[in-house]
C-alpha cells in the first residue's frame, strides 16, 4: 500500500511538471514581433474601426508580455500592452491601453488560448468586466479578442480582434 501510494505520488508529480513544461513552451511560443489587422469599439453604441497593430512580444517560462500600437483612421494611435505571470494554476496581469486606465487580468489557459477576465478601472458597456483571448492560430499567428456584454441586448459582443502574424 505504501509503495502504491509512492508511485501515485510520483506520477502526480510528473504530471505537474509535464503540464508546467508545456505551458512554458506554450507561452515562449509567443516570442517575437508581430504585425497585423483587426477592429476596434470604442464602446457598444460606437462603429467599428479598422485598426493596424504592430507587436513585440517577451516571454519566459513563467510570463508573457506583449507591447504594441495599433493605428485606426488617420489620427487614432493607442499604445497597448499586457504582462501576464503564471501564477499557480492560472494567469494573472496588467492590461494598459484602455481609456479607463489599468486593468487587471486574470484566467487560465485552455488548449491553444490564455482565457482572462478583464477588470476595467472603470466602466465599460456599463460594468466593469469584459473577456480577453490570446490564442495561438498557427506557429506564427496569434489572434487577440476581447468580448464584452453588450448592456441592451445582453449578449457577448465583441469589442475586439486583432490577427497578427510574426514579422
Amino acid at each position: 500500500m505504501k509503495s502504491m501510494m509512492l508511485l501515485l505520488l510520483a506520477g502526480g508529480l510528473m504530471a505537474a511538471t509535464n503540464a508546467h513544461a508545456d505551458d512554458a513552451d506554450f507561452l515562449r511560443s509567443f516570442q517575437g514581433s508581430f504585425a497585423g489587422n483587426g477592429t476596434f469599439k470604442v464602446s457598444a453604441n460606437s462603429p467599428t474601426v479598422n485598426i493596424s497593430c504592430t507587436f513585440k512580444s517577451g516571454a519566459t517560462a513563467t510570463s508573457l508580455s506583449l507591447d504594441g500600437e495599433c493605428r485606426g483612421l488617420i489620427l487614432m494611435t493607442r499604445e497597448i500592452s499586457a504582462d501576464l505571470k503564471a501564477t499557480g494554476g492560472g494567469y494573472s496581469g496588467v492590461y494598459i491601453g484602455s481609456r479607463t486606465g489599468p486593468a487587471q487580468l486574470s484566467g487560465g489557459r485552455s488548449g491553444n488560448a490564455l482565457n482572462l477576465g478583464i477588470r476595467w478601472a472603470k466602466p465599460v458597456n456599463g460594468d466593469r468586466k469584459a473577456q480577453l483571448t490570446v490564442e495561438k492560430t498557427s506557429s506564427d499567428g496569434m489572434r487577440l479578442t476581447v468580448t464584452d456584454t453588450d448592456p441592451k441586448s445582453g449578449k457577448t459582443m465583441v469589442t475586439s480582434r486583432i490577427d497578427l502574424r510574426r514579422s
